[in-house]
């Protein structure tokens, strides 16, 4: 990137800033006080840049600049930018893609339910909510104790003043209280909803007394079914308050904030405490290098970005970065005071220390499953292994396929699978350079050579097989090519196209395997996936090829006149010896154009 020009337009303004790559991929995005001084140190020579920040900077083709009235408004907009590009250089948080709200819609007789989408109409958010489990759990005891409406009308004054809509079955089986036909007025349904906030709050003092209340009425009154429903609701109520371990004497609604890594992966734990109580226990997982402040920040920040909740009191282990443009942000959205305690000692510090070892035992829970992941060998490995009779499970398979069109642009690719799954970043493609018309044999010696040679002086890992898309003589000419490189220890097999034959080095016959193991199946999935991959880089390579060709420039010669000239002759020394009247024959086009395409051959020859 040419950066002097543009840096030099960036504004002495607070702002955001994307960094992009050559594809124009979003791959950073950050925030300022002050944009161009804080662009500019980026492209300063600075020994102390981090090991990620050297590898982005490396990548970065162009950047943009979003100028923004103060930094609080510069740090919502980096948290909604991040959030929606999921930038590459960002911190990535694992799970906060997919993290579901209970939402409270803006009607008249609002709806609740778990949603995932989070729409901009007045609708309040309860969230997020990272243990499914326990989510499902509140709103299953929601349902219990409150008569709220399932069905997904919007019911205006118009719709329940006529009777538009029909009563349901939840109405009969005393799950809804009829709002469609105005059995109860759209004030007292408001009011019941207004519980539901309560409820979600963690206050569940109110509506104990008002149940209470109810089903006392109701059985003065003799209506002794009613008086049952109320006393379930209540039981509901209570259980669902024991459920909540009492966690302190304090009775402020607080979060309490902890971090625990492990070289780049974390585990960041959110404790929400309503009313003394220990009301959910989130995680977020996240993957970056950042410090602790930086990676505070940025869970904060996207963890308070949509819910409409925020306590008055947050306990964090340290200061997060931007400390006080955090909290004035908060403060806004809290439209209230929002402290940030450090406790050191007391009931505060203890709750950290809780949320601490949940944080620290999460993330053992994931090392311990990182390290079976690791060691777990597939069923069709393992057939694998045991069809070629290999002496280790072939974990990382490397597989070849060459293509071309009629001896013209001979591509090669070679495809990565690992415990049986497609490794993309390994993938890669191959111009074929010493080869010229139709050779697979020796093309297929070329790329297995330049491959492996690369890989050994890099030092990279081999491959516990590797797989050539062919039978017996592009297997013989891979092999020769190992043998140069002396790795023909490697296992290495070619599987056939025609009866899907598998052969191995040294035996002129084809291994016998039933056609149903999981083990050959894994290798005809693999073949194909290498013949895909070079096929599609062949197609593009001929079409570039046809759109960069001298010949497509003479009016009259189009793409498809163009293609077929050169899928007929194989270089322009051959067009140029041709006569007008046979290009005619061979090409359709006219004796006066064909007498344009060879002149152009022979000057191209001459030059």
């Amino acid at each position: 990137m040419d950066n002097s020009a543009k840096l030099k337009q960036v504004p002495n303004k607070p702002g955001v800033y994307l960094f992009r790559n050559e594809q124009e991929e979003i791959i950073y995005i950050g925030k300022a006080k002050i944009l161009r001084n804080r662009v500019r140190s980026y492209f300063q020579k600075n020994k102390y840049q981090t090991p990620k920040n050297q590898s982005m900077i490396k990548r970065i083709a162009n950047l943009e600049w979003i100028v923004v009235s103060s930094e609080v408004e510069a740090l919502l907009t980096e948290a909604n930018l991040i959030k929606q590009h999921k930038p590459k250089y960002n911190i990535d948080l694992k799970d906060d893609k997919s993290y579901p709200f209970i939402r409270i819609t803006n009607e008249p007789y609002p709806r609740v339910f778990l949603t995932r989408d989070i729409i901009k109409d007045g609708s309040k958010y309860f969230g997020p909510y990272t243990e499914i489990q326990r989510l499902r759990y509140t709103l299953k005891s929601l349902h219990q104790i409150f008569q709220i409406r399932t069905c997904t009308h919007y019911m205006d004054a118009d719709i329940v003043e006529n009777r538009k809509i029909d009563l349901c079955l939840d109405y009969h089986i005393k799950k809804c209280d009829g709002p469609c036909q105005e059995i109860i007025s759209q004030q007292d349904y408001n009011r019941m909803i207004k519980r539901v906030i309560d409820f979600l709050h963690g206050k569940t003092n109110e509506t104990e007394q008002f149940l209470n209340h109810k089903m006392k009425e109701a059985s003065n009154d003799l209506r002794f079914e009613d008086a049952g429903r109320y006393r379930d609701q209540l039981d509901a109520v209570i259980q669902f308050r024991k459920k909540q371990r009492k966690v302190t004497a304090n009775f402020e609604d607080r979060d309490v904030f902890a971090i625990a890594c492990s070289e780049t992966f974390g585990i960041a734990v959110i404790v929400r405490i309503r009313q003394g109580r220990l009301f959910s226990r989130e995680k977020i997982s996240y993957k970056g290098d950042e410090n602790d402040g930086e990676i505070l920040r940025t869970i904060m920040s996207q963890f308070y970005l949509e819910g409409d909740f925020i306590p008055r009191d947050i306990a964090l282990p340290s200061r997060p970065n931007d400390e006080h443009e955090l909290n004035d942000w908060l403060r806004k959205k809290r439209n209230g005071a929002v402290n940030f305690l450090y406790p050191q000692r007391g009931e505060k510090a203890k709750e950290l220390r809780i949320a601490k070892q949940n944080a620290k035992l999460l993330l053992g829970e994931w090392i311990i499953e990182k390290k079976k992941r690791k060691e777990y060998v597939p069923n069709s490995i393992n057939r694998l292994r045991d069809d070629l009779q290999l002496t280790v499970s072939p974990r990382r398979i490397e597989a070849f396929d060459i293509s071309h069109l009629g001896g013209t642009n001979t591509v090669a690719s070679m495809v990565c699978f690992i415990d049986g799954k497609p490794k993309k970043k390994e993938y890669r493609k191959f111009n074929v350079k010493t080869v010229s018309g139709i050779d697979d044999f020796a093309s297929m010696r070329e790329v297995v050579f330049r491959r492996y040679h690369r890989v050994k002086k890099e030092g990279k890992s081999l491959p516990d097989l590797i797989l050539i898309d062919g039978g017996k003589g592009q297997l013989s000419s891979a092999v020769d090519a190992l043998i140069k490189l002396k790795l023909d220890y490697i296992p290495i097999v070619g599987l056939a196209k025609r009866l899907e034959e598998v052969f191995i080095p040294g035996n002129p016959d084809p291994q016998s395997i039933a056609k149903q193991s999981a083990g050959l199946m894994l290798l005809r999935k693999i073949r194909d996936e290498a013949h895909r991959f070079a096929i599609t880089f062949q197609r593009y390579k001929r079409k570039k090829t046809i759109q960069s060709s001298i010949f497509s420039t003479i009016p009259g010669m189009g793409d498809v006149r163009t293609k077929k000239l050169l899928m007929t002759y194989p270089n322009v020394k051959t067009i140029a010896s041709q006569t007008p009247e046979a290009l005619k024959e061979k090409i359709g086009i006219s004796v006066e154009l064909a007498k344009k395409v060879i002149a152009l051959a022979e000057g191209r020859m001459r030059e």
